[in-house]
C-alpha cells in the first residue's frame, strides 16, 4: 500500500480528531475563563447525618452556578433540598431545588432572585423533617 493511500485512509480519523479538538478549544476555553468564584465552603454533617465534600458558587456570565465537588457525599435523607442560611437561621425562601444525587459532582443554576453574598452558609435541608442534613460555611 502506498503512502498516499495510507494518508487517505487515515485522513477521516485525523480530520475528526482535529475537528473535535478544535471544537473543545473553541467552546471550553471561553467558558473556563468566564467563571468567577464568589464563595466556597466545606460541608459538615448535622443532626446525625454524614455530609462531606465542598460547594463552590461561581458566576458564569449572567448565571450563578452552585457546584458540589467530586468528593461530595450525603448519607441519605427522604427529601434533601438545597438552600442558604444566615446567622444560624435557614431561609426557606432560598430553597431552590432537590438534590440530584447523594454523591459526586453536581451543578445547579441558582435562580436570579437568590443573592449568595447575603448568606453565610449553604445548606442541605430535609423538607420532610424540617431539619438541616449538613451545611458549609461560605467564605
Amino acid at each position: 500500500m502506498s503512502i498516499s493511500t495510507k494518508i487517505r485512509m487515515a485522513a477521516p480519523a485525523v480530520g475528526s480528531a482535529l475537528a473535535l479538538a478544535l471544537m473543545f478549544a473553541v467552546t471550553s476555553a471561553p467558558q473556563a475563563m468566564a467563571l468567577e468564584t464568589i464563595k466556597q465552603g466545606e460541608f459538615v454533617g448535622e443532626n446525625k447525618h454524614i455530609t462531606t465534600g465542598t460547594v463552590t458558587i461561581q458566576k458564569d456570565g449572567d448565571r450563578t452556578l452552585v457546584i458540589l465537588g467530586p468528593k461530595f457525599s450525603l448519607d441519605g435523607a427522604p427529601d434533601p433540598r438545597l438552600g442558604f442560611s444566615k446567622n444560624g437561621q435557614y431561609d426557606p425562601t432560598t430553597t431552590f431545588t432537590k438534590l440530584k444525587s447523594l454523591n459526586g459532582i453536581q451543578v445547579y443554576e441558582l435562580p436570579k432572585n437568590i443573592t449568595p453574598a447575603e448568606y453565610d452558609k449553604f445548606v442541605l435541608w430535609c423538607e420532610k423533617f424540617d431539619v438541616s442534613l449538613g451545611s458549609a460555611i461560605l467564605k
